[in-house]
């Protein structure tokens, strides 16, 4: 097959969250699977900067608002993970919206020309759909696309606006990552996408007198999916949907729940440059020495006691609130506490009081560390994610493959991954982490002692251990589910 992934970032190109390391691992798993793969992304500072020996394939005038802006449509073929495959990566260059020091947004917040800036992007996208039907020996069969910022694109397609010709008769797959955010602009504002008024309507892209581009993509999209299957059974209640479960639950028969993999490469225990010791599931003794080096980085006392790591945004959908509620009755107990992230900054500082107050148990590390995220995985005994929903979720995968067992909520993908410690589970050895269900300190902290009780019982927490890191967690199960969604498409 002959497949474009649309996308509004992909690592190691341009990154904020999880969505980059989906559309920046799965290109490349598609291709050793035998697929023409071709990546599309907006020409931001970053990109330009990462893929410096583009060269510019075609220009082409796209109206946003009304006004035609001159585009430049760049290419360029970088290697992907196995160093034996090229992806072909284009690159949509309009400087005055994408050379920015955000890709979505600055200290003040999100920028207010966001509805025109994807709008360029996606239409400019099926304009790259006429370039790429020219210049391969196969036309392009499938739009994989990820999230609001490039949702237009199935609208475009499917009222015929703004389509080239030569863009074939290209079927659509909306991947959604996250239903919370939703791209909602003004409702006056619509003229902006160039679509005709009539699809400004509560059957198309109006949303409580707004424009919401999410919905429009989840209307005409041939496909959607999620990232894990329980999530995709969440977005159709009132609790998860945002406002969109009506809609979702009107396409329940289409949307495919598949979960992430990780980079097996870089989340390597045997391999990893980050840790100061390798280990691997058969041969544990480099994950102590783990420990002790953490324990010694941040300050802790070298004890052979609990270490509990959390990692992550702060932000109530992370359940870090409920962290902090259960931190005094943590701290009473025999165990540390080492917690990286930022985010909140109420949050923050309550985090950094706490920690004034217990630095012998407890301690916060407010920024982003890439190499200090592998140590903690690698150092700690358990992860917690109290996460109130959580589409997918990645910390647990990287926990399961480094033999940190997971406490987390039972949601979205955090029930998908983790195999909670039952006794069915136990007996059957597939046992990877611990479960509970209610949003709430209480069951938090009752789903912590249990795991703390079961650390004391050395074979039934080395089961737990070995359960974890013979999961496949790669990318490569995860593409062929991807591959599975694409062929139902084709007649």
């Amino acid at each position: 097959m002959n497949i474009l992934i649309a996308a509004s970032e992909a690592a190691p190109y341009a990154k904020t969250g999880g969505l980059a390391d989906v559309t920046g691992a799965l290109p490349g798993e598609l291709i050793k699977l035998g697929h023409r793969v071709t990546l599309i992304l907006p020409g931001y500072r970053e990109v330009v900067e990462h893929l410096r020996s583009s060269q510019i394939k075609a220009r082409f005038s796209i109206p946003v608002a009304g006004v035609p802006l001159s585009v430049n449509l760049e290419e360029v073929l970088a290697h992907v993970a196995d160093g034996a495959h090229s992806l072909r990566i284009l690159i949509v260059r309009y400087d005055p919206y994408f050379d920015r020091p955000g890709l979505y947004q600055d200290r003040d917040g999100d920028y207010p020309d966001n509805l025109e800036r994807f709008t360029l992007f996606s239409r400019s996208v099926l304009q790259s759909l006429a370039y790429l039907n020219q210049t391969c020996k196969e036309p392009v069969d499938v739009l994989h696309l990820h999230d609001w910022q490039t949702a237009l694109c199935a609208v475009y397609l499917k009222a015929g606006i703004g389509v080239p010709k030569e863009a074939g008769l290209v079927k659509t797959l909306l991947t959604l990552h996250n239903v919370g955010y939703q791209g909602v602009f003004p409702g006056e504002r619509f003229a902006v996408t160039g679509l005709p008024p009539a699809l400004f309507s509560p059957e198309a892209l109006e949303f409580y007198g707004s424009v919401n581009c999410l919905k429009g993509g989840i209307v005409f999209s041939d496909a959607l999916s999620t990232v894990s299957p329980t999530y995709a059974k969440e977005i159709m209640t009132k609790e998860f949907g945002h406002g969109l479960e009506g809609v979702l639950a009107n396409r329940s028969d289409g949307i495919e729940g598949i979960v992430n993999g990780i980079d097996t490469t870089i989340w390597n225990p045997e391999t990893d440059r980050h840790l100061p010791a390798r280990y691997h599931a058969s041969d544990l003794s480099g994950k102590k020495v783990c420990k002790e080096a953490l324990q010694r980085e941040l300050g802790l006392p070298i004890l052979d006691v609990p270490l509990i790591a959390a990692i992550g945004r702060l932000a109530p959908q992370k359940g870090f609130d409920l962290l902090l509620e259960i931190l005094p009755e943590l701290t009473l107990l025999d165990v540390q506490i080492v917690m990286l992230g930022t985010g909140d900054r109420h949050l923050e500082q309550r985090l950094l009081d706490a920690q004034a107050a217990h630095h012998d148990r407890l301690a916060v590390c407010v920024r982003f560390d890439e190499g200090l995220a592998h140590r903690l995985e690698a150092g700690a005994d358990m992860l917690v994610m109290p996460s109130r929903y959580e589409p997918c979720g990645l910390t647990q995968l990287h926990s399961l493959r480094y033999g940190t067992v997971p406490i987390v909520r039972r949601t979205g993908g955090l029930a998908d991954t983790v195999v909670p410690f039952r006794p069915s589970t136990v007996r059957a050895n597939v046992a990877t982490g611990f479960h509970f269900d209610q949003a709430s300190s209480e069951a938090l902290l009752t789903a912590v002692l249990l795991a703390l009780s079961v650390y004391q019982q050395r074979e039934a927490w080395r089961s737990l251990i070995r359960a974890g890191m013979s999961t496949d967690l790669s990318w490569a199960k995860s593409a062929r589910r991807y591959e599975q969604v694409y062929r139902s498409l084709l007649p």
